[in-house]
C-alpha cells in the first residue's frame, strides 16, 4: 500500500539518505565519482533537507510503501525558465524513486499527489527539468501529460549538463 505525506523536520536525515541514494542510483554510473561526490555534498545532508522542509517556497512529499521510504518529490514555487510561458507556474524540482519500486504504481501515485498539491497552491502549470540522458524518466513524464518546451543547464559538480524542460497544464 502506497501512502504519500508531507515531510516533517524529523524526516530530514532519512530524506537526505534517500535523496542521495536515489540520485546516485539513477546517475552514478553515468557521471564521474568526483562530480557525483561534489553534487551530493552540496545537495544532501540532514541540515540541507531540514532547511528545504522548512522553506515557505517548497513542499516535500514522501512516498512510503508499508512504512518504508520508497521515494519523494519536492515542489517549488517561483520563477520558471522563459521557455515555460505560464501564469503561476509550479516546479517539480525533484522526483525520485528507489529502483525496486519502479513499475509498481508508486511513481504514478506520487505524481498525482504532487500535481494536486501544485493546483491547491494556485499553480496553473507544472514544469520540471529532466536530464536528456534519462529516457525512463522522460517516458514517464510524457505518459503523465508533460511536453517538452525547452532546455536548461544543470551543473553536476563541474559538469554542465543539458536538461530538457517539460511542462503541462493543471
Amino acid at each position: 500500500m502506497v501512502s504519500i505525506r508531507p515531510a516533517q523536520r524529523s524526516d530530514a536525515q532519512a530524506l537526505a539518505e534517500l535523496a542521495e541514494y536515489t540520485f546516485r542510483e539513477a546517475f552514478g554510473t553515468m557521471n564521474t565519482a568526483a562530480d557525483m561526490a561534489m553534487h551530493c555534498l552540496q545537495s544532501y545532508g540532514e541540515t540541507i533537507q531540514a532547511a528545504e522542509i522548512a522553506a515557505n517556497d517548497r513542499l516535500t512529499l514522501l512516498a512510503e510503501v508499508n512504512h518504508e521510504l520508497a521515494g519523494f518529490t519536492q515542489l517549488r514555487w517561483g520563477a520558471a525558465p522563459t521557455c515555460v510561458s505560464a501564469e503561476a507556474p509550479g516546479e517539480i524540482l525533484r522526483f525520485y524513486l528507489r529502483s525496486e519500486f519502479h513499475g509498481a504504481g508508486v511513481a504514478t501515485t506520487l505524481m498525482d499527489t504532487a500535481l494536486a498539491a501544485l493546483r491547491e497552491r494556485g499553480a496553473k502549470t507544472a514544469w520540471l527539468g529532466v536530464w536528456e540522458q534519462n529516457p525512463r524518466a522522460i517516458a514517464f513524464y510524457r505518459k503523465r501529460g508533460f511536453a517538452e518546451v525547452g532546455a536548461q543547464t544543470f551543473v553536476l559538480g563541474t559538469d554542465r549538463q543539458r536538461d530538457k524542460v517539460f511542462a503541462r497544464s493543471l
